[in-house]
């Protein structure tokens, strides 16, 4: 939160987060999202990278897919939220990492 705040005070055009979410209390990730809302209202561009993607897509215009470095899916965001390819996609990685927490 501190880094949002620091990168704000620089008054960029372009703002660029990466997992935004990470080790947030759930109260405080809306809280992020409320403010990150504000921004892109405002004209700010927002290039986010995050692993939670039905709150990342509810703020975004476009969305990209990423797996293994490939880009899988990228569409508007209302597309890729309904496309089966993010589930798919969504679903592989999170079975590749219960395989490495065995």
């Amino acid at each position: 939160m501190v880094a949002i705040s620091r990168a704000l005070m620089a008054k960029p055009t372009v703002l660029l987060l990466d997992e935004p979410s990470l080790g947030l209390a759930p109260i405080i990730v809306e809280t992020v999202y409320e403010l990150l809302r504000r921004l892109r209202d405002e004209g700010m561009t927002l290039v986010v990278v995050e692993q939670y993607v039905d709150i990342v897509l509810s703020l975004a215009d476009h969305a990209m897919v990423i797996d293994k470095g490939r880009t899988v899916l990228h569409d508007t965001a209302s597309a890729v939220a309904s496309s089966p390819q993010l589930l798919a996609a969504y679903l592989a990685a999170e079975t590749q990492q219960q395989r490495g927490n065995q």
